[in-house]
């Protein structure tokens, strides 16, 4: 069985949201980062980074959040067979793990960085259900939990982005989502 290693208020949560979308079994590792867990030689030796997330599949230790999400698309039968599609979503997780999550959480840039990101992705949402046309798929994952800890986190809102906050509270209400991220937020 897969084997997912997190702890509490980590991007492993965006692995385990996306397992529970596609329904795969899974094993949730919890490790405990106050004390050392992650920098002991047993975890070291999936994540030399001593970080989380990380998942063991077999003989594959994959680690950081939007490569094992990808991974698990195309393992898993989501990913398309189009090329230009399979490039457009994993431009989605890329910018999501990148330049939305350092633009939104990194203090020192978020007053500047804010507008310029949810401004053109609102008017996307305006025109769009999801990241990829009319149909839920890992970038949604990847860019919706990011958004999604937003008024977590960081207790802000997105009422400048009301397709935004549409597109957050969609994806919040997802079955799969308050398994995964949604317990932890409540």
């Amino acid at each position: 069985m897969l084997k997912l290693y997190g702890a509490a208020q980590s991007r492993a949560s965006i692995v385990q949201w996306y397992l529970e979308e596609i329904e795969v079994p899974y094993e949730f590792v919890t490790l405990d980062l106050k004390n050392g867990e992650h920098r002991q030689p047993d975890y070291l030796s999936i994540n030399p980074m001593g970080k989380v997330p990380a998942i063991v599949d077999g003989d594959l230790k994959l680690w950081e959040s939007g490569a094992i999400i990808l991974y698990l698309s195309e393992k898993y039968g989501q990913a398309p067979t189009d090329l230009a599609e399979k490039s457009v979503i994993t431009q989605w997780v890329i910018f999501g793990n990148s330049t939305l999550a350092n633009g939104l959480f990194l203090e020192a840039q978020r007053e500047k960085e804010m507008p310029r990101l949810l401004t053109p992705l609102n008017a996307i949402l305006e025109k769009e259900s999801f990241l990829v046309g009319d149909r839920f798929t890992v970038a949604d994952v990847a860019v919706g939990s990011l958004l999604a800890y937003v008024p977590m986190m960081l207790k802000l809102n997105f009422d400048e982005y009301p397709a935004v906050a549409d597109y957050v509270k969609r994806l919040t209400a997802r079955p799969a989502f308050l398994k995964s991220i949604g317990k932890r937020s409540a």
